[in-house]
C-alpha cells in the first residue's frame, strides 16, 4: 500500500512537473513551408508530424511563397515555426530582403540544419538548335522560376542577370512551371529545392529531358557577389536521365522560430527533429542531411537558446557568429 501511496505521488509530481514546463507552450504550431512541387512542402509535412507525435504539440503545415516570405511570417509573429534558405536569411537580417526591404528581421532565430538547396535546370529535349542543355542556351528564352518571392526567384533570376543571361521570366507554383515546360509554353524550368526535386522527378519519369548546372566560370561569378553560397556538385543518376555531374552552387536551410518561442519548446523541437533521422528520410531523402552537426555551417543567424542549448548538451560547438542573442 505504501509502494502504491509513493509511485501515485511521484507520478504525480511528474505530471506537474511536465504541467508547469508547458504552461506557457501554445496549443498549437503552425509551420510556413512553400508551394507544391518543390521540396519544402513535402519535407515541411514531416517536421510538422515529428513535432505533432513527439513534442505533442499539434502542428499544421502553411504553405507559402517560400523562404523570403516564411522569414517574414515568422518576424511578424503570423507562424510560430518556418523554413528558410540562409540567403533570404542574411539578407532579411540586414534589411536587404527583396520583398521587405528596409526592415532588418532580427526576430528571427535559427533551431535545426535541414539540407542545401543546390539550384539547377532542367528542359526538354528537342531537336538541332532548339535544344536547350546549358545556361548560355537560355539567352533570349523564356524561364519558369517557381514562386516570384521563392528563392530561386529571387536569386537565380539576379544571378541570369550578373551572367549576362537574357530571359524573360515566368512565375508561379513549381508544378505549375512544370506543366507549363511540358506544354511548351516554357524553354526550362529553373529552380533550386533538396534533391530530388519533386516536380523534376516527375517530368524525369513522363518526357526526355535535360538537366544541367554552371559551368566553372559562371560558379565562381556567382560566389563572388554572394557569400552565402558554396560550390556544388548533382551527381550522375540523381535523375534517372541525369548522365553526368551538374556543377551549381548551393545554399543550406534551417528550420527557424520567433525569439519568443517558449525556450523549452524550441530545445523539443530541436531535439525530436535531429533525433528523428530515420523517419525525416522516409518522409524526403533531403533530409539525410538533418544533422545535429550541420548547425556549424550557420554563422551569422542566431540560435534560439532552446537549441542552442541541446547542441551544448550533445558536445556541438555552433559557430561564434551563431551565438544566442537577447
Amino acid at each position: 500500500m505504501y509502494r502504491i501511496a509513493l509511485s501515485i505521488m511521484a507520478l504525480a509530481v511528474a505530471s506537474g512537473s511536465a504541467m508547469a514546463q508547458n504552461a506557457n507552450w501554445p496549443k498549437s504550431l503552425t509551420l510556413t513551408t512553400a508551394s507544391p512541387g518543390g521540396t519544402f512542402a513535402v519535407y515541411g509535412q514531416g517536421v510538422a508530424a515529428v513535432i505533432s507525435d513527439v513534442v505533442k504539440v499539434p502542428t499544421s503545415t502553411m504553405q507559402t511563397q517560400g523562404p523570403n516570405q516564411n522569414v517574414v511570417l515568422i518576424q511578424q509573429r503570423r507562424a510560430e515555426v518556418g523554413m528558410t534558405t540562409m540567403g533570404p536569411a542574411y539578407e532579411a537580417w540586414n534589411g536587404t530582403l527583396v520583398i521587405n526591404k528596409d526592415v532588418k528581421h532580427t526576430d528571427i532565430r535559427a533551431l535545426f540544419p535541414m539540407y542545401e538547396t543546390p539550384f539547377h535546370v532542367v528542359s526538354i529535349q528537342k531537336s538541332g538548335a532548339a535544344d536547350v542543355k546549358s545556361m548560355k542556351d537560355l539567352n533570349g528564352k523564356t524561364v519558369g522560376f517557381g514562386p516570384a518571392a521563392g528563392t530561386p526567384g529571387v536569386y537565380m533570376t539576379r544571378w541570369f542577370k550578373d551572367l549576362g543571361i537574357n530571359v524573360t521570366a515566368r512565375f508561379g507554383q513549381g508544378n505549375d512551371m512544370a506543366s507549363q515546360l511540358t506544354d511548351g509554353r516554357l524553354d526550362a524550368f529553373a529552380f533550386g529545392a533538396g534533391l530530388p526535386i519533386p516536380a523534376f522527378s516527375e517530368l524525369d519519369t513522363t518526357h526526355k529531358v535535360n538537366f544541367f548546372g554552371y559551368t566553372d566560370d559562371e560558379v565562381k561569378q556567382i560566389m563572388e557577389k554572394a557569400p552565402y553560397v558554396a560550390p556544388f556538385t548533382i551527381k550522375a543518376g540523381t535523375y534517372k536521365q541525369q548522365t553526368v555531374d551538374n556543377k551549381t552552387v548551393s545554399m543550406w536551410n534551417f528550420g527557424i522560430a520567433h525569439k519568443t518561442l517558449p525556450e523549452d519548446l524550441a530545445y523539443a523541437i530541436t531535439k525530436a527533429v535531429l533525433e528523428n533521422n530515420q523517419r525525416m528520410v522516409q518522409t524526403h531523402s533531403a533530409a539525410v542531411d538533418t544533422l545535429a552537426k550541420n548547425a556549424t555551417t550557420n554563422r551569422f543567424l542566431p540560435f534560439h537558446p532552446g537549441a542552442a542549448r541541446y547542441y551544448k548538451e550533445i558536445g556541438v560547438a555552433i559557430d561564434p557568429g551563431a551565438a544566442p542573442q537577447p
